[in-house]
């Protein structure tokens, strides 16, 4: 059965791309999901001073090794003034100085939310031209704007944005 890893680029406890993050996994047939959280992988702000000092903490290598031993990728990113959350920029930072192709060309389904009209668009505009370079494979991605009007009780209530994701799942799914 294949394995996929599914989390937000956030380190809210109430984070909607949490949220959105699962409820892609849950259109995803046949596989096995291990739902992760920012929260749960504590770093420190990278630098290279750190680095050199204390070396590469041990919460980067194992958030790496969920990723490599993954056959898949759904991340929902979180964006802050029109970039990544600090947190997820961390950890990223962090992952890049163990492998710099650290999404090991895992197909990965892209989305990000939030509660505006844009629905993320920004950083999942960065991420797309960024992540590629970076081993990123990515195969689907999504924006689902006004989070708060289109999702409600676990589900996507928009039929038609509902469509587009499912087809972006398929995509996704079609390359695991």
């Amino acid at each position: 059965m294949k394995k996929i890893i599914a989390f937000a680029g956030s380190n809210s406890k109430n984070s909607i791309n949490k949220e959105l993050a699962i409820y892609a996994t849950t259109l995803v047939e046949d596989t096995e999901v291990n739902v992760l959280d920012l929260n749960d992988f504590e770093l420190p702000l990278y630098g290279i001073d750190y680095e050199i000092e204390h070396g590469i903490p041990d919460n980067a290598h194992k958030f790496l090794e969920y990723i490599k031993s993954s056959n898949g990728i759904i991340l929902s990113l979180a964006e802050h003034n029109g970039a990544y959350a600090t947190v997820f920029k961390n950890i990223f930072d962090w992952m890049s100085r163990i492998d710099g192709k650290l999404w090991s060309d895992k197909p990965m389904l892209l989305m990000a939310t939030s509660p505006g009209g844009r629905g993320g668009a920004t950083v999942l505009e960065i991420a797309k031209g960024r992540f590629p370079y970076m081993g990123g494979n990515i195969v689907g991605a999504f924006s689902l704007p006004s989070f708060g009007t289109n999702f409600q009780d676990g589900t996507l209530i928009n039929e038609e944005l509902n469509a587009q994701l499912t087809e972006e799942v398929k995509q996704f799914q079609n390359s695991l």
